[in-house]
């Protein structure tokens, strides 16, 4: 057993004592928040300069970049505490790493005051402090296995770079390159992780023996082809490569989902939410083979991956890694939970599958669908911002 350093938190302020705190709480808050004036925008026609950014380019930067990368932050920072041993930041240097996420968040809405060189440098500047807190206590517990995490995180930094040189002209085409890339890295976070903790959160949470399944050759082979298959879209988007690799990858993760099944998950929200969620990102590969073969909408797999499959192991991941970090039961979660999960998955049928069905009503599918998002996340933030501002149950640190 590990010796974890004891926190030095400041018990006043106990949202500071863990980086799950603040970051969950604000990408609670933010999600809700950005999808509000994405709909207000988009469906009721409100004005607002985005930094000069096109609307649909700063949603989908910011819910890349912004949302997701908040919910990242917070989960590794706690994460690698528990894997090195060491403490990670809290105090003051947390909430100043927080309000750098954050100002970056709200410097588009500045109307143009602030430039984007500006908005860049801040944003820039919080991914290089959240990727030097987690390299530190990797390099001082000389745990190198945590390097292939943090390789990921060096390359979202480099593709929010190059989004930011496409948005200032530097870079031809930068900015569809950093979108891109951008998801596609998170997808291979979730992937990464995913392997490490989903299986093990199923093998301890049915409340049944079961040894699941992880197969060595088809990490690899799953690693690699989607290293292809991100490389392919960037350089020939929905190509006949690009299919080719997406079917592939359908097929490996469908086996990596039947290696994990096992009837008990049903009767637990945050075991289905996360299984289900990893099947939004199955669903991608093969809607994005679809919109070569059968030429439909590229917004469809996109939001497979987004919507479905970020959206709702997000969700799970922060519900659960807050029931444990505030000493609470992880076994008996509470009831409502239910009530959060649902509404993202028909939100992201909504989204994804109904403009399939009837694309003459498709305003409606994504004004519904962003209403679903909004209410799950609400109903997060009702349920779970207490705990986050609140000291442990059991007086613990952290």
């Amino acid at each position: 057993m590990q010796h974890i350093e004891s926190s030095t938190a400041p018990r006043r302020f106990p949202i500071l004592n863990l980086g799950f705190r603040p970051f969950f709480a604000g990408a609670g808050v933010f999600s809700v928040a950005s999808i509000l004036a994405w709909m207000g925008m988009t469906i009721f026609g409100w004005k607002q300069d985005t930094a000069g950014l096109p609307l649909t380019t700063w949603h989908a930067h910011e819910m890349i970049y912004g949302y997701s990368l908040a919910v990242i932050a917070g989960f590794l920072l706690t994460a690698m505490k528990n894997w090195t041993g060491i403490q990670t930041l809290h105090g003051f240097p947390l909430l100043l790493l927080f309000l750098l996420w954050l100002t970056a968040r709200l410097l588009f809405f500045t109307g143009g005051v602030v430039s984007m060189e500006v908005i860049a440098l801040v944003d820039i500047a919080f991914m290089v402090w959240l990727i030097s807190a987690l390299l530190v206590p990797t390099i001082k517990a000389r745990q190198w296995k945590q390097m292939g995490i943090i390789s990921k995180l060096l390359l979202l930094l480099f593709s929010n770079g190059i989004f930011y040189a496409g948005a200032l002209g530097i870079i031809e085409d930068g900015i569809r390159i950093g979108l891109y890339s951008g998801l596609y890295l998170i997808v291979a976070l979730i992937f990464v992780m995913g392997r490490r903790v989903i299986p093990f959160f199923i093998e301890k949470g049915v409340g049944y023996p079961v040894q699941l399944k992880n197969r060595r050759w088809l990490d690899v082979s799953s690693l690699v082809l989607f290293l292809a298959f991100w490389i392919a879209d960037i350089v020939r988007p929905d190509s006949l490569p690009v299919t080719l690799l997406a079917m592939a990858l359908l097929v490996l993760h469908a086996i990596r989902l039947a290696d994990w099944y096992t009837p008990g998950i049903w009767k637990k929200p945050l075991l289905w939410v996360l299984y289900l969620g990893y099947g939004w990102l199955v669903t991608g590969f093969a809607l994005k083979a679809a919109v070569f073969i059968l030429g439909i909408s590229p917004f469809l797999p996109l939001h497979a991956f987004a919507y479905g499959g970020i959206g709702m192991i997000t969700v799970g991941m922060m519900s659960r890694v807050t029931l444990g970090h505030t000493g609470r039961n992880v076994f008996e979660p509470p009831p409502v939970l239910f009530w959060i999960f649902i509404p993202l998955l028909f939100g992201t049928v909504l989204r994804v599958l109904l403009p399939l069905i009837d694309p003459t009503r498709y305003i409606f599918w994504v004004g519904f669908s962003q209403v679903l998002w909004i209410t799950a996340f609400s109903i997060f933030l009702t349920v779970y911002l207490p705990m986050l501002v609140k000291p442990r149950l059991d007086g613990q640190p952290g």
